[in-house]
């Protein structure tokens, strides 16, 4: 049970990163279609624990070890093979910028402190924590994650008016057309890019099919929850949401000091955790020796201190959408792939 709650942790810190704590999420995928946002949150949650069962057991049966050979059972042609690898790396190594943009974002909206500074300590952190490879993201993950996960309830039982949750139509925004199924699926899809590297690096954690079983149970239930803990946060909003890089932080902010500061830890943590297993899932897919390993972790730490002028909302806004359309093939492909003999 201990490896199970590891990789559990592992995956939870992967999938709660900048956008998902700030609010920008669940706000672009869910909220803003109200009532219709809550069956998208279970919807995606419900597609994010299917896939971690079935990418836990093809990596079982098919013997994976990385990322490429994990593709060459999905995709025949090498060719296709190359290009799929390549597009999947650019997105893990773009979210990995936007992880970077939002730590960044976060520092110069609560301390006033430019952006750039945070993005340089984020990057000199998430550095030190790669040369240690995997073992480093499990470390990380298993100690900060349950407190990432504890805080946000605390947070939320306190935020939340729970005897209103049922006229919640009231005070969410009113948006009825089908586009929330799409934005629910997109959701998932894009996670996937990011969760299915991570998942392959714990393989050796969960190595049986109950343990399966387990993870991805846990995985669906807790996306499920902590997702609905940011959307009903959301409903505290008083002023345009677009114009918050961070709309969650600004409504803590408002309501306790103290809870502004507990709120920062669940921003920094979520991003530094999300920071580390995206990171580490690009290096071990590219980098074929220690000294490549260590070479590749400073380009891409440099170079995400770069890109992180662009912005954090920007970013999400563009990007997420974008790639959630890859992620869906994806995911037909892991659905067609038999994991038994």
């Amino acid at each position: 049970m201990k490896k199970i709650l590891k990789a559990v942790f592992v995956i939870i810190g992967t999938l709660i990163g900048a956008g998902f704590a700030s609010g920008q999420e669940i706000y672009i995928f869910f909220y803003q279609y109200g009532m219709n946002g809550i069956l998208g949150i279970i919807i995606s949650s419900l597609l994010l624990g299917f896939v971690t069962y079935k990418v836990l057991a093809i990596c079982q049966k098919k013997e994976v070890k990385n990322y490429k050979s994990f593709l060459k059972g999905l995709i025949k042609k090498e060719k296709q093979l190359e290009i799929f690898n390549t597009i999947m790396n650019i997105f893990i190594l773009i979210t990995f910028y936007i992880m970077i943009a939002g730590f960044g974002a976060y520092f110069e909206q609560q301390f006033g402190i430019h952006s750039l500074i945070g993005s340089i300590l984020l990057a000199l952190i998430c550095y030190f924590v790669f040369l240690k490879d995997v073992s480093g993201l499990i470390k990380v993950s298993q100690y900060i994650v349950p407190i990432l996960i504890a805080s946000l309830f605390m947070i939320g039982i306190y935020i939340i008016d729970f005897r209103n949750i049922l006229g919640i139509s009231d005070y969410v925004p009113e948006n009825t057309n089908w586009k929330w199924i799409l934005d629910s699926v997109l959701y998932g899809s894009y996670n996937t890019i990011l969760l299915i590297p991570v998942l392959i690096a714990l393989r050796k954690l969960v190595s049986n099919k109950k343990g399966q079983y387990i993870v991805s149970i846990l995985t669906a239930t807790l996306v499920i929850v902590l997702s609905l803990i940011v959307f009903f946060i959301l409903t505290k909003i008083d002023v345009d949401i677009k114009n918050l890089e961070m709309p969650t932080v600004y409504i803590v902010s408002k309501i306790s000091p103290i809870f502004r500061d507990i709120y920062g830890f669940i921003i920094l943590s979520s991003i530094l955790t999300t920071s580390i297993s995206l990171g580490t899932s690009f290096l071990e897919n590219i980098a074929y020796s220690k000294k490549t390993y260590k070479q590749y972790a400073i380009l891409i730490c440099v170079s995400a201190v770069l890109v992180s002028n662009i912005g954090f909302s920007n970013l999400v806004n563009l990007l997420y959408p974008i790639f959630g359309y890859i992620g869906l093939i994806q995911i037909i492909k892991i659905t067609i792939q038999k994991s038994k003999s």
